[in-house]
């Protein structure tokens, strides 16, 4: 596969409410007529593109330079140079890069930028991106947001040069909902966390006197989220607003439930319940409360996942003898069989590209990340290690967040791309089990030139 950097158009980037966003104008020199600069994905070889991310200067400049390094590095797309090597220092948002002396030490891409306090507080924050050998601006782009934002500000710039760069959305400016632990193994206290995708601004949602599990986000509502909390006598799936703190539970059931997934346009819930030493897939339309069960097999049906669109949904069932992924319409008619390969597989995960499946499979005495097609064909191993478990999209559909533990230690949360070339440990510190990725916490149009400064490189 290949990933045409800088022929792609940029997403135009919707600001919420308390940020908005105005166009940096400029003019930039004549173009050269040199080949674009690529990053090649073929079986597993990866080059990275060699970006200059040059400190921006004010306020919280160079901090946020400093975390727009760290994601663009961690997408494994980019490798940011060492600052030490910059011959040009003092680049202000006025005037363009000195190209040659950026192509002397390789820059294939030269970002800056600058913050301009406002007398209200606030501040802009304005930034460029030239490609220095065809000596054209790539992007420009203002962002103006409170001083305490930013951190997500910076979120936002990955996400436009990740996108102005590789044709595909960002995934910065997202958020992770998982399982945090605490004590021993005889006194463990989880609780149900919430943090920034790089691990930063962690909160605490639960208080440690329940036992959380299966986290789940809303994708057409990000503020909604569902989960399991077991007590000493109950199993309860809970929804839970993230800017009202209400949480609501969606009655009691005969058994214990299991894994509850949204739709993707929010209305239904899929779980299980054990009952009866029967484990079945249920589906809840969450306008009318109604219940619908879809499977009714003896042996354990499990983990349903819907897909984007949500005519089919993805389940673990053992029904053959061992753990096996089955899709069925989501009705609950035409289930059937997808894995294919030896061994046990658990956890679906449907992509939100529709197009691939994410699963843990377990085999050999390891445990594996892999991805297949939603048909079950194309099944690629894409981790694998003593333990790992739970895959999770991004939501650009490129990456896949998961739990692993090394014999012995604790469980952390992870990432790892398509290629399986970029495998690298989650930003949170602390331990971690069941994550899932929030979608942007602003979408709008995809591909926009919307209050974007010119990009003059042509085609």
């Amino acid at each position: 596969m290949r990933l045409n950097l800088l022929l792609a158009s940029v997403a135009a980037v919707a600001m919420a409410a308390p940020l908005t966003t105005a166009a940096q104008t400029s003019q930039a020199p004549a173009p050269q007529q040199n080949q674009p600069v690529e990053v090649e994905i073929d079986q597993g070889v990866l080059r990275p593109l060699q970006i200059a991310v040059v400190p921006f200067a004010g306020t919280h400049g160079s901090d946020i330079s400093s975390v727009v390094s760290a994601n663009l590095r961690r997408s494994g797309f980019f490798e940011p140079l060492n600052p030490a090597s910059f011959i040009e220092t003092d680049l202000i948002l006025a005037n363009a890069p000195n190209f040659p002396q950026w192509t002397q030490i390789g820059a294939q891409a030269v970002l800056y930028g600058g913050v301009t306090m406002r007398g209200d507080g606030r501040m802009d924050v304005g930034f460029r991106l030239y490609d220095p050998y065809r000596q054209c601006q790539l992007v420009s782009y203002q962002f103006t947001a409170t001083q305490e934002q930013w951190r997500r500000i910076a979120h936002k710039i990955s996400d436009v040069i990740y996108q102005r760069m590789t044709g595909e959305a960002g995934f910065f400016d997202s958020r992770v909902i998982f399982v945090s632990e605490e004590g021993s193994a005889l006194n463990r206290i989880n609780r149900l966390t919430i943090a920034d995708q790089d691990g930063f601004n962690p909160t605490y949602l639960t208080q440690g006197d329940e036992v959380i599990m299966s986290p789940r986000f809303s994708l057409s509502q990000p503020d909604e989220i569902t989960y399991v909390a077991l007590g000493k006598d109950y199993s309860r799936i809970y929804l839970y607003n993230l800017t009202t703190g209400r949480r609501e539970s969606l009655g009691e059931f005969d058994g214990q439930v299991l894994a509850p997934r949204f739709s993707n346009d929010g209305n239904k819930i899929a779980f299980s319940i054990i009952r009866g030493g029967n484990t079945d897939v249920y589906v809840m339309d969450l306008r009318s409360r109604q219940i619908s069960r879809l499977t009714t097999d003896p042996g354990i049906d499990t983990s349903p996942s819907f897909s984007p669109d949500g005519s089919q949904i993805v389940f673990t069932s053992d029904r053959s003898g061992s753990a096996r992924l089955y899709v069925m319409r989501s009705d609950g008619s035409g289930q059937r069989p997808i894995s294919r390969g030896g061994g046990l597989y658990t956890a679906p995960s449907w992509s939100p590209t529709g197009n691939l499946i994410a699963f843990t499979k377990q085999g050999g005495g390891r445990f594996s990340t892999g991805v297949m097609n939603s048909d079950g064909s194309g099944e690629r191993i894409l981790s694998s290690s003593y333990f790992e478990e739970g895959p999770n999209w991004a939501p650009n559909g490129r990456y896949v967040m998961f739990a692993r533990q090394t014999p012995g230690g604790d469980t952390r949360l992870w990432t790892v791309d398509l290629s399986g070339r970029v495998v690298s440990q989650a930003g949170y510190n602390g331990r971690g089990t069941d994550p899932a990725w929030s979608p942007l916490l602003d979408r709008g149009p995809s591909n926009l030139g919307l209050n974007q400064g010119a990009d003059s490189c042509p085609n």
